[in-house]
């Protein structure tokens, strides 16, 4: 059939059964993202004669005769379409991964579309920005400009800029310095499809492909399995099994310290413990000749007992998950499934405590799994390079953690292994995780050949870990007016069958949600428990917006019992600048720094927006209330988050910068050329940033626990630094052989052609010769930090909500966050990450969970059938930012990529039960538990 794609004709003849976006992907046109094969996401869009179309669910054949444009064609040549401008300008994108379909899709419409646009995008996801740029994008492009833009604290906002070379402020700071709306250097081509994701490369065409058999089984022991059939098929390479992998148990969750989690994994194992787990796998020349082999394997199991509930797994008599593992390292060798636990307190007696009190309130609430959804699912390229070394591509959050264990589940030198990431698609914790990367390292290893596993969207219900659903059950005693006087916290967590991220996310869970409150008297007692479930895992905000559910939650019932305004409450009980942070020990956590305070401004910003209102009134007959909750978070992972960084002057003038933290919409690679161009009076054509690779830089931790910004950004402006200081120590020697290197009796100022030393202007290229090295040509400064200072950033969400009674329907009128982020390095993005951490947090607060049935499997592995919300979902959210600034983080920025998410569901259920008068305890509070709270008779009001 003949292909004319975006003008060009290509001569072609796909497969049976073959769609459309796969047959374009082979022809080079990797601008057509997978994001769910499915036809629900709209990662793939394209126009078909004009019409746009999912071609994820177009048959190939379909297009003979047609044309067809990607969103690499929508303009001509290099410019691009109005509203991928639009989309550019207003910080339409984060990841960017849905970026070229939701364009595509965007191109078609019309001023006729404004008034019905929400149900227009209802085909295209996005799970970073919360919508809110992306629809202010399409009105620009089609005309409404005077639409009321989101409120944003003006102080911080500051005007959108492309950094490009010319104008700064009057003080000096450059157009595309630090605290300017810097568009990120790749935008044009992510809205075109052209920047690279991890398969958009030519290292993916001709690999080997290689495809996974899931278990049936929630338990059971493999007694045989025969791949005869499957081997013999023509084009499979090798079918693996637990007898072709390694013995070397590991954990797929990746930290610093790496016996933070427990070595309960093998790459392939003879026993499985969920259904979908790794069973075996086909690596073959195609990815249709690999699935039919799939189901040529016979596999004989012996099942066996198990357990899916936390609270029956952590019984004494319950199937053990893991009955092999170590006596020495179980938290209760009496209880086998209890995988960690925490049983502590401080200032004596909690229930005594609590019987003293004036006025006692508590619960239990419950949340539910939740899927990470982001658009590009994991996925790695592997192969060996010249050198015979192991080198995998990635779509990670953390290359160095992966590589480490790489090289340990295989029993090579770390030199041998090299892990590296292009810009990734999504990760929200997900991509913390060593997923695909050691099943493909072991068939590269096998057969000697490049090997791509890329998984499917059903894969990531299935088989990548989900949130910690969570048990929270919570007792507070207060005085009459309102001072707590004792906090009783129990918590359990279902870990699912690996303990991956279990423990550490046990411990946060009670950590900033517990000692956020000043109480005399806490208690708390927390275990997270094995279960034959599928496996939980690192998700937004680690475990804090479970439990913090449920102390909001019984801190607005207290409010009510009172009388008190919930913001007053607040703040009679918050911590305050300088407090002890206290959990269940009299000794705070020791790299805990008050750096900065900003919770009261954040309280007084979210409760004055929350009044104002902003004129979206309730449809007739629904019941309205109002909720609020507050967070708070400590920036970066406890006991050291080490981050490298190189900054090199090259003789053309141009600055190299090499970090090893990855971009997946979290920011830090606009961040980290602004701080390179305050730092370096730099503009952006003259900064060149190579990131998440392990060659590049030495040890990076990763980027996740928030902290690309503030550990990986200080390590690099700590690079900036001192390659200034060399440049000018340098320049002053050149111009003067005599004067002494750093003689600050002698002014020098970096310029844009060099460093100026009085009258005498000394070129890059001379700095560079003069001290050089001449083999490099390069002169190149090393930047690190440990991350063993953390500080607090805080957040206050605020809603406005209607109930329909008759049908469970909740809708947000207003939505409000004030966040303490300290200095804003980039206020269009940092707003961005703050809209979109409240849209994920409406989303498992309203829509999202994941659905397991009493066998233990997920019976809603698609997004058809798990609701991500969609543009009509998400109202626009009011952003705020408090005035402070951070004596830890760089330039006093704090981290803000996991805490705008932490607040949001208890804010949506406090109003809830404002609206109802009937709290509501489950999580999600989707549209059927709401109403059938709503049918319950209105709890009694107590004054």
């Amino acid at each position: 059939m003949k292909l004319h794609v975006n003008g060009t004709g290509h001569d072609t003849d796909p497969r049976p059964g073959q769609c459309l976006r796969t047959l374009l992907r082979e022809h080079g046109h990797t601008e057509v993202k997978k994001g769910c094969d499915a036809g629900d996401c709209g990662a793939c869009a394209v126009l078909l004669d004009g019409e746009p179309v999912h071609s994820c669910i177009v048959p190939a054949p379909r297009a003979e005769g047609a044309q067809v444009t990607t969103a690499a064609g929508l303009a001509p040549g290099d410019d691009l379409h109005p509203v991928q401008e639009a989309l550019v300008e207003e910080f339409g994108f984060q990841c960017g991964f849905c970026t070229p379909g939701m364009s595509v899709t965007a191109s078609c419409l019309t001023a006729d579309d404004l008034p019905d646009l929400d149900r227009r995008l209802k085909g295209s996801l996005c799970r970073c920005t919360g919508y809110r740029p992306i629809r202010s994008a399409i009105r620009r492009t089609l005309g409404e400009s005077d639409a009321p833009p989101s409120p944003v604290d003006p102080a911080t906002s500051g005007p959108a800029t492309t950094g490009e070379p010319g104008t700064g402020d009057d003080d000096g700071t450059p157009a595309a310095g630090v605290g300017r709306s810097v568009s990120p250097e790749p935008a044009r081509r992510v809205v075109q499809g052209l920047e690279p994701y991890t398969f958009d490369t030519p290292e993916a065409t001709g690999t080997l492909v290689l495809r996974v058999l899931g278990s049936k089984h929630a338990h059971a022991r493999i007694t045989a399995i025969d791949t005869a059939a499957a081997r013999a098929l023509p084009g499979v390479v090798t079918v693996l099994t637990h007898a072709d992998a390694p013995a070397t148990r590991f954990s797929t969750a990746r930290h610093e310290h790496r016996t933070d989690d427990p070595d309960d994994t093998r790459v392939l194992d003879d026993t499985v413990r969920f259904v979908g787990q790794r069973v075996a796998a086909v690596v073959a020349e195609t990815a249709e000749i690999a699935d039919a082999a799939l189901g040529l394997i016979d596999v004989t199991y012996e099942p066996l007992p198990f357990v899916l509930d936390a609270e029956e797994a952590r019984r004494p008599d319950a199937p053990a998950v893991h009955p092999d593992r170590p006596v020495a390292v179980q938290a209760d060798p009496d209880r086998p499934n209890v995988l960690g636990s925490l049983h502590a307190g401080i200032g004596g007696d909690v229930d005594a405590a609590l019987a003293a009190s004036a006025v006692t309130v508590g619960g239990t609430w419950h949340t539910g799994r939740v899927a990470h959804a982001q658009l590009e699912t994991h996925g790695a390229l592997g192969r060996l390079d010249d050198d015979g070394r192991l080198v995998i591509r990635s779509s990670t959050q953390v290359p160095f953690l992966t590589r480490n264990e790489l090289a340990h589940v295989f029993d090579l030198p770390r030199d041998r292994v090299r892990v590296h990431a292009a810009r990734v698609g999504g990760g929200f914790g997900g991509k913390q995780e060593m997923f695909v990367e050691d099943v493909v390292a072991l068939a590269v290893l096998t057969t000697g050949r490049p090997v791509s596993y890329e998984f499917s969207r059903t894969d990531e219900f299935r088989r990548a870990a989900l949130r910690h659903p969570f048990r929270v059950e919570v007792s507070l005693g207060a005085t009459a007016d309102g001072t707590l006087t004792a906090m009783k916290v129990d918590v359990l967590s279902n870990t699912g069958a690996y303990g991956n991220h279990g423990i550490g996310v046990l411990f946060h869970s009670v950590a900033e949600s517990i000692n956020v409150y000043r109480c005399a008297v806490k208690r708390v007692d927390a275990e997270s428990v094995y279960t034959h479930a599928v496996p939980s895992g690192a998700f937004r905000g680690y475990g804090l917006g479970q439990v913090i559910l449920g102390v909001e939650s019984a801190m607005d019932m207290l409010a009510q019992r009172l009388g008190i305004d919930p913001f007053e409450l607040r703040r009679r009980n918050a911590v305050r600048d300088g407090d002890p942070l206290l959990t269940v020990d009299d000794e705070p956590e020791p790299d805990l720094r008050w750096g900065s305070y900003g919770l009261d401004q954040c309280l007084d910003l979210a409760q004055d927006a929350l009044r104002r209102g902003n004129g979206v009134e309730a449809p007739a007959g629904w019941r309205t209330g109002e909720g609020m909750a507050i967070a708070f978070i400590a920036g970066a992972a406890p006991g050291g988050h080490h981050a490298h960084a190189a900054a090199s002057l090259r003789p053309d003038g141009t600055f190299a910068l090499s970090v090893g933290t990855a971009e997946f919409g979290n920011g830090t690679s606009t961040v980290h050329r602004q701080i390179a161009a305050s730092t370096l009076a730099a503009t952006p054509d003259r900064i060149v940033l190579r990131a998440a690779d392990t060659d590049l830089v030495d040890h990076d931790t990763g980027a996740f626990a928030s902290a690309g910004t503030v550990v990986a950004g200080k390590a690099l402006a700590r690079a900036c630094t001192a390659l200034r200081g060399l440049m000018i120590d340098v320049a002053r020697q050149v111009s003067d052989g005599d004067a002494p290197a750093g003689d600050a009796a002698r002014p020098a100022e970096l310029v844009a052609e060099g460093v100026r030393v009085g009258d005498r202007l000394v070129g890059f290229a001379e700095i560079v010769t003069a001290a050089g090295d001449p083999e490099s040509r390069e002169l190149t400064t090393h930047g690190s930090d440990d991350g063993k200072e953390r500080s607090l950033a805080f957040n206050v969400h605020a809603v406005r909500v209607a109930v329909e009674e008759e049908t469970g329907s909740v809708r947000v009128l207003q939505s409000v966050q004030a966040a303490d982020a300290g200095f804003v390095m980039n206020p269009a993005q940092c707003r961005g990450q703050v809209e979109g951490g409240a849209a994920q947090g409406l989303g498992s607060a309203l829509y999202e969970e994941v659905l397991v049935d009493d066998r233990g499997a997920v019976t809603n592995p698609v997004f058809r059938t798990y609701r991500v919300p969609q543009s009509a979902d998400i109202p626009d959210t009011e952003v705020y930012f408090a005035d402070t600034v951070d004596t830890i983080g760089p330039f006093g920025a704090k981290s803000m990529s996991e805490s705008p998410y932490n607040p949001v569901a208890p804010a949506v259920g406090n109003a809830i039960a404002r609206a109802l008068g009937r709290r509501p305890f489950r999580q999600p509070f989707t549209r059927e538990r709401v109403w059938r709270l709503a049918q319950e008779a209105p709890e009694p009001r107590v004054k």
